[in-house]
């Protein structure tokens, strides 16, 4: 299992996981508990296995938002709902999401039951917490017992393994959170430019400076287009986030990375098609591994 290979299963799953983030039975929980609706529910939601903690973890730690917009619901929202009652809501929410899009036949098929197995046997082979604060956090949770939970909860471990790796490489390559973001975007396989600085939390000002820095840098032409630089230098992030993400997909192997993909793909179609993610979010290029 090489690297590269293991990155696109990584970032073809990823959908999977995200759902959380878009579907309305996992806010509608959230509201239940006394959160309030919007961006609360992301940062609260996403942070709580890592306790009651300040907006400067979440910042640190989720990399390239705002800080500004975290600080404007965290740590309120630890007055509204305790960290354990978000993590509850947020499990729950996405198993009535996962049946409403899939259907209970899928969810309680023996091919989810495969495929939350072949997750845990990848999840196993993660050597340990050391620097990967986000993915600790969610580790020292408990499993759920439902297949189709445990899949999602597998996936969640294993992209949050990804992503605090993915910052560990930004940072080598001297890139901050915003000028990630910016470099990201301009790749055209991530989120579309309005919807990443809108979501992160920028002004079209803040936007345009970042952009202003890397022209200075050579890493964006005037068109806002990566230079031959640019490119390189994501290349350089995305192959060393390969690397550091690459032991649990090699715990599982090649046949069992195979078939894993090959279970989730019309799950990963459904979701597509169900229309959970907003029209005209994803980058011209989206669904690129490059």
């Amino acid at each position: 299992m090489d690297a590269q290979t293991a990155g696109r299963a990584a970032r073809s799953l990823d959908l999977l996981h995200s759902i959380g983030y878009f579907v309305p039975e996992v806010e509608s929980r959230f509201v239940d508990i006394g959160l309030e609706p919007g961006r609360m529910t992301y940062f609260a939601g996403r942070s709580a296995s890592m306790g009651a903690v300040g907006s400067g973890v979440v910042a640190s730690t989720f990399y390239n938002f705002n800080p500004e917009v975290i600080e404007a619901v965290i740590p309120r929202a630890w007055s509204l709902a305790d960290p354990k009652s978000v993590v509850e809501a947020r499990v729950a929410g996405v198993g009535e999401a996962y049946t409403r899009i899939l259907g209970e036949d899928v969810t309680s098929s023996p091919e989810m039951a495969e495929a939350a197995q072949l997750v845990a046997i990848a999840v196993d082979g993660i050597p340990g917490p050391e620097g990967r604060p986000l993915y600790a956090g969610h580790a020292d949770l408990e499993w759920p017992e439902a297949p189709h939970l445990v899949f999602w909860h597998g996936l969640t471990l294993l992209r949050e393994y990804r992503g605090d790796g993915h910052i560990a490489a930004l940072q080598t390559a001297g890139l901050s959170g915003r000028e990630a973001l910016v470099t990201h975007t301009a790749t055209g396989i991530g989120f579309a430019t309005k919807f990443a600085r809108t979501r992160r939390g920028w002004s079209q000002e803040q936007w345009d400076v970042t952009c202003g820095d890397l022209r200075d840098r050579e890493l964006l032409d005037s068109n806002g287009a990566l230079t031959q630089d640019g490119i390189e230098l994501r290349e350089v992030v995305e192959d060393l986030t390969d690397e550091l993400a690459l032991q649990p997909w090699s715990n599982l192997g090649a046949e069992g990375v195979g078939r894993l993909l090959e279970l989730a793909q019309p799950w990963r179609d459904t979701v597509l098609a169900a229309g959970v993610f907003p029209d005209g979010i994803f980058g011209p290029r989206h669904g690129s591994s490059r």
